[in-house]
């Protein structure tokens, strides 16, 4: 797949670039998408969820009434998961949510992510570029000009740049990373893939 290169204005530039085959043109795996999708959450969870249980709360032990006679249930003492203020039963207790998932199975499911994008028509390359210091203004600028200031986007540098960073921190539905930081939810969780020329270059490796 071939797509035209764009400055930072918007404004084609007369260049072209290759989207590798391999990675933007396979037939997506929807079920390792799912996976690693589901790793992706589930790795950012904390696990820190925690009920009392009966043993747990404080209260007195007295039983409340006697064990027969008196027509309704038996009743324990005031902890009861059944009373007001007891316990609760099997309650959260805190756990790890990570889980293993293959190299290779990620690998795919990132592959099948961004050929869904390729085929939406959902990525637009920009030249490589640089801000000679952070200006929020300078970034929407180049959104507006690049027709994509509405969308949720996702923008991938070759390398780190913490003048383009500290500019688009502030926007709501602007991402900036760069080529190792690119994964599977990032992809699909962005309307919009915007690629600098050098990290097309790193994504056609993958």
């Amino acid at each position: 797949m071939e797509l035209s290169v764009y400055n930072i204005k918007g404004e084609a530039t007369g260049k072209t670039v290759e989207l590798n085959d391999s990675v933007f043109g396979i037939e997506p795996n929807d079920h390792a998408i799912y996976l690693d999708v589901k790793q992706f959450l589930a790795n950012g969870r904390q696990g820190t969820h925690k009920s009392k249980e009966r043993s747990e709360i404080t209260g007195s032990t007295r039983k409340l009434k006697k064990q027969k006679g008196t027509g309704g249930a038996r009743c324990g003492d005031i902890k009861s998961p059944t009373m007001v203020g007891g316990g609760r039963i099997f309650g959260p207790k805190p756990r790890d949510y990570h889980f293993k998932l293959n190299k290779k199975v990620k690998s795919l499911a990132r592959r099948s992510a961004l050929a869904y994008k390729a085929q939406a028509n959902a990525i637009i390359v920009v030249e490589d570029f640089a801000f000679e210091t952070p200006k929020t203004k300078d970034f929407v600028a180049m959104t507006k000009g690049l027709q994509v200031a509405d969308k949720k986007l996702v923008l991938v540098l070759a390398d780190q740049n913490k003048n383009v960073y500290l500019s688009a921190r502030n926007l709501e539905k602007t991402s900036v990373i760069t080529v190792p930081e690119l994964n599977t939810f990032k992809v699909l969780d962005a309307k919009c893939l915007v690629l600098t020329e050098g990290s097309v270059a790193a994504i056609n490796n993958f």
